[in-house]
């Protein structure tokens, strides 16, 4: 079985268990709508693939870190669309949930998700109690404060931010929680496989700073010029499109190294590589050197500090 089709099959089944019956229709409606609507599952993935890496000696606790990783970012991409932040009318192709369920579905169904994300574990651990307190503070590190995804849009309502102090919060974090999470849940130290998830994280960000200038929103799945509209950190306006490109690659470099050493090395990093392809094609590489070469401008406005 393919990571994508292990995190599709654990997804589904964690959800039914979690959402048991007599739940209002409509939140359970667009609490799936929030997870079911597509994505590239990044995050368990990494997870599954570390865990693998690791042994993955207890296969159901790994699905279900995967998944309570999974839905930690669905429910902040519901949060992140309402008018308070990007106000967004589609997501991964499909209108949001605010759009398709109402402000105050959106709200509950973001909150149910974070909730529900504990649940999943808590119902997976077994007799292992030790991994799952581990993997709750994990969890908690990659969403909360100082430095997890809620510190990371917080960020965004500051008059300055440090562009690679963001990066890291608000999609690094949940990165580095993905890397150890599947070492954790495979009862291996978490420490060696964080630089993974540092690195994989800041690639996405900067990727996904790359595409919001360069990308159409039919192709990206969700409104384009984003960061250019709310005045957002952005390694494409602070580094101009070759150079966040040239940033990226390192970065992905960096992750490829940092892999340690154990049977599935290869296998951890070719994945890492389908991904930093699929996530910034060479073809988007050429486009970017194109328009630059035809002059068009960035301008700097963030201080980046590099790793």
């Amino acid at each position: 079985m393919s990571l994508m089709a292990r995190t599709e099959h654990a997804l589904a089944r964690h959800f039914e268990a979690a959402c048991g019956s007599g739940a209002p229709p409509r939140l359970v409606e667009a609490m799936r709508h929030a997870v079911f609507s597509g994505g590239a599952r990044i995050r368990p993935q990494l997870c599954m693939a570390v865990a693998v890496a690791c042994g993955d000696t207890q296969p159901e606790l790994t699905d279900a870190a995967a998944v309570a990783l999974e839905l930690m970012h669905c429910a902040s991409l519901v949060h992140d669309d309402l008018p308070a932040f990007d106000d967004a009318d589609i997501r991964r192709g499909q209108p949001t949930v605010h759009k398709a369920f109402s402000e105050p579905l959106a709200l509950l169904a973001g909150d149910a998700l974070i909730v529900m994300a504990y649940r999943v574990m808590l119902q997976a651990a077994g007799g292992h109690h030790q991994r799952l307190a581990l993997l709750m503070d994990n969890l908690t590190r990659g969403v909360g404060l100082p430095a997890g995804i809620v510190a990371g849009q917080a960020w965004e309502c500051e008059s300055a931010a440090d562009l690679s102090q963001y990066q890291r919060a608000k999609t690094g974090a949940l990165f580095v929680s993905a890397t150890c999470a599947g070492a954790i849940s495979s009862g291996s130290d978490p420490a060696p496989w964080s630089l993974l998830g540092e690195s994989l994280g800041e690639a996405y960000q900067v990727a996904d700073d790359i595409r919001d200038v360069m990308v159409d929103a039919d192709s990206l799945g969700k409104p384009a010029g984003q960061d250019v509209l709310h005045a957002r950190p952005s390694a494409a306006r602070a580094l101009g499109l070759e150079g966040a490109i040239a940033h990226f690659q390192r970065l992905i470099a960096n992750a490829a190294a940092s892999i340690p050493a154990c049977a599935c090395r290869d296998m951890v990093r070719q994945w890492g590589q389908r991904e930093a392809e699929r996530l910034v094609p060479p073809a988007l590489c050429e486009q970017a050197r194109r328009k630059q070469a035809a002059g068009a401008r960035t301008a700097p406005q963030l201080r980046l500090v590099l790793p």
